[in-house]
């Protein structure tokens, strides 16, 4: 029984499966990637080199939806799943920025006036929230892992140094104005892959005239895959 049970497992993990997992805040995706290695490597320690990937990056503060990609057939479907469309729940702080866009960068105070003014009624969040949705073009933050001239935006971000990024072309499918109590605006967003919320939030606080950042971050589908589904990643 244990021998057939062992061998089921084994040809599963050889074959490929998906793991969905509900990342944890201040895990980067890397981090769950290299802990499931590990799990599979104890749990198989015949096997070698066991593939493991995951399709579709979180940011550390944020939570949620990570696919994991367990086998060869698995991690080779990976860049599929990356292409698929995303949702989100985001709390965005108005009334100041970040260097990051985020809370885990160096948070400024925006001197103004305008909380009591008509620009960050409901009425008017709402009106501005549409004018994001369709296809448009979005600057990618310094803070990012994508590659200018062969070195990584986040690195040269460290060094100080702010250099052009080319805009990439995204779009938001849908936006839902969830909740909102001064100074946080909670939406939800349903957009294509390569998509910041991050970005979005600095540019919804700029439209605003407030300023603004992602405060908390939840990702909740990737494509048909919900997080209804996943699980703990040390369950």
């Amino acid at each position: 029984m244990y021998y057939d049970e062992h061998k089921y497992k084994y040809m599963d993990i050889k074959i490929g499966k998906f793991i969905l997992i509900d990342k944890p805040i201040d895990w980067t995706s890397f981090d769950a990637v290299a802990f499931l290695r590990r799990q599979a490597r104890q749990q198989f320690p015949d096997q070698k080199n066991i593939r493991v990937g995951h399709a579709g990056t979180l940011d550390p503060f944020a939570t949620g939806l990570l696919i994991i990609g367990v086998g060869r057939q698995a991690t080779k479907q990976l860049d599929k799943i990356k292409n698929l469309e995303k949702t989100y729940e985001a709390v965005i702080r108005l009334g100041a920025t970040s260097d990051t866009d985020d809370c885990t960068g160096k948070i400024q105070p925006v001197k103004s006036d305008k909380k009591d003014s008509p620009t960050v009624e409901l009425k008017n969040i709402k009106k501005i929230l549409k004018t994001f949705v369709g296809e448009q073009e979005q600057i990618p933050p310094m803070y990012s892992a994508k590659s200018i001239g062969g070195q990584r935006l986040y690195k040269l971000a460290r060094q100080g140094k702010t250099v052009e990024r080319p805009p990439s072309k995204i779009k938001i499918y849908k936006i839902k104005l969830l909740d909102f109590n001064w100074p946080n605006l909670s939406i939800e967003v349903k957009c294509s892959s390569g998509t910041y919320i991050r970005t979005l939030a600095h540019d919804i606080g700029q439209k605003l005239d407030v300023g603004g950042y992602c405060l908390e971050l939840r990702r909740t589908k990737i494509g048909n895959y919900s997080i209804k589904r996943a699980q703990k990643i040390k369950d």
